[in-house]
């Protein structure tokens, strides 16, 4: 490996950062399939998983990360707690709907603007640097570049459906508050 352009440099820092934020996350991830994902979804290439097997490993991994408080041999009481969790959302998303400021797009999305930024919108294909702070309804902190004390930077196809959508239509130096259903996060 050589550094000696910028953007092989760039290319260094920005997988360096990567390799500090996982590691401060506590992730433990397979190297060869990560930089495989990584080349696969750079260049174009569609993803070998579902929406919907992603969702599964995004949630057994969310599940693993908050300490995993739930019954694995409970299936019952899981499909429950699901259909439970998956309900009081909808009817969070429709409370708020009605709050001065939220606007709800087709895909169910919700957003407040809290900062108007003034730059270029994210395509697609970019990559975007940003801080987020993720809760659940009971408010719990369930991720936070902010409690880690540095900005995550990933490709804008690279995440969950609803922050895809999100960052295409918020111009560079926005502050929005997301409200994101359950089909368009993690399940």
């Amino acid at each position: 490996m050589t550094l000696d352009t910028n953007q092989q440099q760039v290319s260094y820092i920005i997988g360096r950062d990567l390799a500090r934020n996982f590691a401060q996350q506590g992730l433990e991830l397979d190297i060869d399939t990560l930089a495989a994902a990584l080349k696969e979804g750079l260049t174009g290439q569609p993803s070998r998983l579902s929406q919907e097997q992603m969702q599964t490993a995004m949630q057994q991994l969310q599940e693993q990360l908050g300490g995993g408080e739930e019954d694995d041999d409970d299936d019952t009481q899981d499909a429950t707690s699901m259909n439970n969790n998956k309900a009081e959302g909808e009817a969070f998303l429709a409370e708020n709907a009605n709050k001065p400021g939220v606007t709800t797009l087709p895909s169910g999305l919700q957003y407040e603007v809290l900062t108007e930024g003034t730059g270029p919108k994210a395509g697609p294909r970019s990559s975007v640097t940003t801080h987020y702070h993720g809760t659940l309804l009971n408010g719990k902190v369930f991720d936070s570049s902010y409690q880690r004390g540095q900005p995550a930077t990933f490709g804008v196809n690279q995440v969950i459906a609803g922050w895809t959508e999100a960052l295409q239509l918020m111009p560079e130096g926005s502050k929005w508050r997301l409200y994101i259903p359950s089909d368009l996060a993690y399940g």
